[in-house]
């Protein structure tokens, strides 16, 4: 099983739009260390791949992919579907980028669904360009990917906190953000993907514990990050990401995982971290963890 970094930001990228924060003006003055949105591609099988969130850069990051690349036929395309952890409009904008396509293979659990449906409508939206063929990520069994016996998701649920959008939508019961427990059957190698997490659950503990490899919510470094930055009141945790370091981090609880590789994204424009040289790289890589770079790819 092979899986491919495709970007690495939180909502908004590196650097932001409308932003000038010190992280921002770093990454413009160093094209280096700017980020894409979060998002992976995992390989099913017979080298067709699905992109785990639609994100707004989702054509940028298919086309500086070589795997992802459109051949040999001139619309054939390696590209099988797309796998939503959650209904954020970061990971969700990208799919009116694919409606060149006859037809869009989503799968997603039921509350996404609904959001993107009946918040979005999507379906509507989609409809006189490429019809979206929907397939269910429930919680309580795996499903292969493209109808084969090579790889499988399975969805462990870590957030039920709504999109802005979607707070007043009546919608059916589901995970509102999960976390992706991918398995190759074949080899029995598996990667968690879990790029928000505001809550710890028993059921991610279990994924992480038999993982070969996690890649994590890093979205901000400490939980007073946004309050400090100045674009918000609430901390962290109360936007609905845990924060790496503190008494509550996640950095721990990584470092204690039998993982042989794990790897934070997701990472805010304020978030030390976008800079390569900070010292916080350092202090991850004493425990034995790293910041994912795009266009990594992993093979299990």
């Amino acid at each position: 099983m092979r899986v491919r970094i495709l970007g690495t930001a939180a909502g908004g990228g590196v650097p932001q739009w409308n932003c000038a924060c010190e992280g921002c003006a770093a990454a413009r003055a160093h094209p280096s260390w700017r980020r894409l949105h979060a998002s992976i591609a995992i390989e099913a099988s017979g080298g067709r791949w699905y992109v785990v969130n639609a994100t707004p850069d989702i054509a940028e990051q298919i086309e500086t992919s070589t795997d992802l690349r459109p051949g040999p036929g001139r619309r054939q395309t390696p590209v099988a579907g797309v796998v939503l952890t959650d209904a954020e409009l970061d990971h969700t904008l990208g799919l009116p980028r694919l409606r060149e396509a006859p037809s869009l293979h989503v799968i997603a659990t039921a509350a996404v669904r609904d959001a993107l449906a009946g918040g979005l409508r999507l379906d509507r939206v989609l409809a006189p360009y490429a019809g979206l063929t929907w397939s269910d990520l429930p919680e309580d069994k795996p499903v292969a990917l493209d109808g084969g016996e090579d790889v499988e998701i399975r969805a462990v649920r870590v957030s039920g906190k709504r999109p802005r959008y979607a707070v007043d939508l009546d919608v059916r019961d589901g995970a509102w953000s999960a976390a992706l427990h991918v398995t190759d059957r074949r080899s029995g190698k598996s990667l968690v993907y879990a790029p928000a997490v505001a809550d710890w659950p028993p059921g991610l503990d279990r994924a992480l514990a038999a993982a070969d490899c996690v890649i994590v919510d890093g979205t901000f470094w400490d939980d007073d990050e946004p309050r400090r930055s100045g674009f918000t009141e609430r901390t962290a945790t109360e936007m609905g990401h845990l924060p790496i370091s503190g008494p509550n981090g996640t950095a721990e609880r990584l470092r204690a995982l039998p993982a042989t590789r794990r790897l934070y994204t997701h990472l805010n424009n304020t978030n030390p971290l976008v800079d390569p040289g900070h010292d916080g790289h350092r202090t991850l890589a004493g425990m034995g963890i790293e910041v994912a770079s795009e266009g990594l790819v992993i093979e299990l």
